[in-house]
């Protein structure tokens, strides 16, 4: 008797648990996919535009720098001493100068490369939840996953709520 009430019981308990494990709405969203998207494209595009004249004026300075030294190294036979060592400094400095602007250069770019990619994770998030209230999802996973069926992938959802 007791080995009967006890499978009743786990036999409800189970029935209980697949009904509400059939009411629960998964959903999957693939943020590699949506980093390939034209908003994230778009972001990349905003930072080139952004950053190109920087660039182009890093470009020219060091263009600059090489010229002096190809100059330099022509000329420096018949120089005197002074006046070579002289020119070596001045080189050695705007070398110096152009490798202190390629780095603040640097640490802008990936200090608004960052700014950019919070933003943009910050819509995705809000576009995520948006798509996820309006179809009444419960639980939706991000990353990496061995296999997401189409039923629960809303990543193309989520990519046309960013578009807007």
């Amino acid at each position: 008797m007791k080995k009967l009430l006890l499978f009743v019981l786990a036999a409800s308990l189970g029935m209980m648990t697949a009904s509400v494990a059939a009411e629960v709405k998964v959903g999957y969203v693939n943020v590699e996919k949506i980093m390939q998207s034209p908003a994230s494209l778009e972001t990349g595009k905003k930072l080139q535009i952004e950053f190109g004249p920087r660039n182009a004026e890093l470009q020219r300075f060091r263009k600059q720098v090489e010229d002096r030294e190809a100059l330099l190294n022509k000329e420096a036979p018949a120089m005197s001493e002074s006046d070579r060592l002289s020119r070596f400094r001045e080189l050695s400095s705007l070398k110096l100068e152009f490798e202190r602007k390629q780095r603040e250069q640097h640490e802008d770019f990936n200090l608004r490369k960052n700014e950019e990619k919070a933003n943009l994770q910050d819509r995705i998030n809000k576009a995520v939840t948006s798509v996820s209230k309006a179809e009444g999802y419960d639980l939706v996973l991000y990353g990496t996953a061995a296999y997401v069926g189409k039923k629960v992938d809303i990543t193309d959802k989520v990519i046309k709520s960013l578009g807007k």
